[in-house]
């Protein structure tokens, strides 16, 4: 069990420190829902663990498989619903592989990302959709 300890700020700022290391993040509300946008709003950081997520555990699988997956990319692109309640609607994640689309381990490290624990946490409702780059 982990805690993280969350202070409002003021502002529509927060802060959230992780208990066993004591690192510090900051939130922010957005923009577009009356923040000043100068830091991860919390459907941001939901994106940022998704793709991070998936890296760490594709990550897990490629030590254990002795495979090199050093300049692998994500990227997460969070879409907002129009209607309310004011929601994630989808989220876009693009890989981009360092390792050839034939590698062997191929159907395993696909696998991996999507059997991340985030990913199974998501609502599916929540429209993920994945596009591979492969080397």
């Amino acid at each position: 069990m982990i805690e993280i300890k969350i202070d409002y700020e003021g502002q529509l700022r927060c802060s959230a420190t992780h208990g066993p290391s004591g690192d510090v993040l900051a939130t922010d509300a957005p923009v577009d829902n009356n923040g000043r946008g100068e830091a991860f709003s919390p459907t941001d950081l939901l994106a940022a663990s998704l793709g991070s997520c998936m890296a760490t555990v594709m990550g897990i699988v490629a030590q254990q498989k002795e495979i090199s997956l050093e300049g692998m990319k994500l990227s997460v692109t969070k879409h907002m619903s129009d209607d309310t309640p004011r929601r994630i609607s989808r989220l876009d994640v693009v890989i981009h592989m360092p390792v050839e689309e034939g590698h062997p381990e191929r159907k395993a490290l696909e696998g991996a990302a999507l059997g991340c624990p985030v990913h199974h946490s998501i609502h599916p409702a929540i429209e993920v959709l994945l596009s591979w780059h492969w080397a």
